[in-house]
C-alpha cells in the first residue's frame, strides 16, 4: 500500500460526526476516537483523522491542512472554499428552508421584500434572495434562529430543517426551500499522485458501503414448481443463487434486492409460494 498518509478532516461533534466515523469503520478502517481526542492515525489503512469543528473543515482542506474532508454540503456553500466535491455520502440529508410565524400571511417568495431574516446561513440566503430579486435584511445569529421572530429580532428565519419539529415548537411554519444538503467527500484540487491513489482505494470502499446501504440480502425456500416464477422477482446482481434443499422438490434461493422494493418484493414472494423468508444487512457490496 501507498506509504504516503492521506489526512481526512470530520466533525468532531455533531450531526455528522458519528455517521461519518461510523462509515470509516464499515470501510473497515480502524482508529481510535476517543473523547476529547483531535487526530488520530489509522491501524490498516494511510489514514490521518483531524476531528474539528464542521465550519472549519472547508478552511482546513482548502488551505491543505487535510487533503479531504466529511461536511455537510450547507456548510460547503456558505464557506465558499474552492474544493471539490468527490463523492456524495447519502446521509445527514437536510434542507436549509425559510420559515415564518404561523400567522404570516404567506404567498410567493416576494413576501420576504424588505422583511428581517435571521439566519446562520448568511452568504447562502443572500445568493437566494439576489436570484429571486428580492432585498432583505439579514441578521446572522450563530444559534437558536428559530427563536428570533419571538424575540421581535426577525420577521422570519432560515435555517436547517430535517424533521420540522424545531420550527412547529417555535410557532413557525416552512415556506420555502432554499437548497437541499447532504454529507459530501470533499477533495482539496491537484492532490500529488500517491495521495490521489489512497484516496481512490478509500473511494472504492465508501461505494461499496453506500451499495450495500441500499440492498439487502434475501434467502428463501421455494417449490420447485415455482422456481421460474420466484427467480423472475428476485434478479439479484447478476441472478439468483438456487441450492436443492435436503427436502424433496424444495430450494433455497438467495439473492440481493434493493431496499425500496423490498416490502413489496416479500408481499409477491410469499403469494408465489415462498417459505421461511430471511433478510439480512449487507456490510460492503462489490460490483
Amino acid at each position: 500500500m501507498n506509504d504516503q498518509k492521506l489526512k481526512i478532516a470530520l466533525q468532531k461533534s455533531g450531526r455528522l460526526s458519528e455517521d461519518s466515523m461510523n462509515l470509516l469503520k464499515k470501510c473497515g478502517i480502524r482508529f481510535s476516537n476517543g473523547l476529547g481526542k483531535l487526530r488520530s492515525d489509522a491501524e490498516n489503512f494511510p489514514l490521518e483523522i483531524y476531528f474539528l469543528r464542521d465550519d472549519d473543515i472547508p478552511e482546513y482542506v482548502a488551505d491543505g491542512v487535510a487533503d479531504i474532508g466529511i461536511v455537510g454540503e450547507n456548510v460547503l456553500a456558505e464557506t465558499e472554499k474552492a474544493i471539490e466535491i468527490v463523492e456524495k455520502l447519502n446521509f445527514g440529508k437536510c434542507r436549509l428552508a425559510l420559515a415564518v410565524p404561523k400567522n404570516f400571511a404567506y404567498r410567493s417568495v416576494k413576501d420576504f421584500e424588505g422583511k428581517r431574516i435571521a439566519t446562520s446561513y448568511p452568504n447562502i440566503l443572500r445568493a437566494f434572495c439576489a436570484s429571486n430579486g428580492i432585498e432583505t435584511e439579514i441578521h446572522t445569529i450563530s444559534g437558536s434562529v428559530e427563536i428570533a421572530p419571538s424575540i421581535g429580532l426577525a420577521d422570519a428565519v432560515c435555517d436547517l430543517v430535517s424533521s420540522g419539529s424545531t420550527l412547529f415548537s417555535n410557532g413557525l411554519r416552512e415556506v420555502e426551500t432554499v437548497m437541499t444538503s447532504e454529507a459530501v467527500l470533499v477533495s482539496r484540487t491537484a492532490l500529488e499522485t500517491g495521495l490521489q491513489c489512497v484516496l481512490d482505494k478509500l473511494l472504492f470502499r465508501i461505494q461499496a458501503v453506500k451499495a450495500a446501504r441500499q440492498n439487502k440480502y434475501i434467502l428463501l425456500n421455494a417449490p420447485n414448481e415455482k422456481l421460474e416464477k420466484i427467480i423472475k422477482l428476485l434478479p439479484g446482481i447478476k441472478s439468483p443463487t438456487v441450492l436443492p434443499l435436503a427436502a424433496s422438490g424444495w430450494s433455497s434461493v438467495h439473492s440481493v434486492i434493493n431496499e425500496n422494493d423490498f416490502w413489496e418484493s416479500v408481499e409477491k414472494l410469499k403469494d408465489e409460494g415462498a417459505e421461511g423468508i430471511l433478510v439480512l444487512s449487507i456490510d460492503q457490496m462489490i460490483r
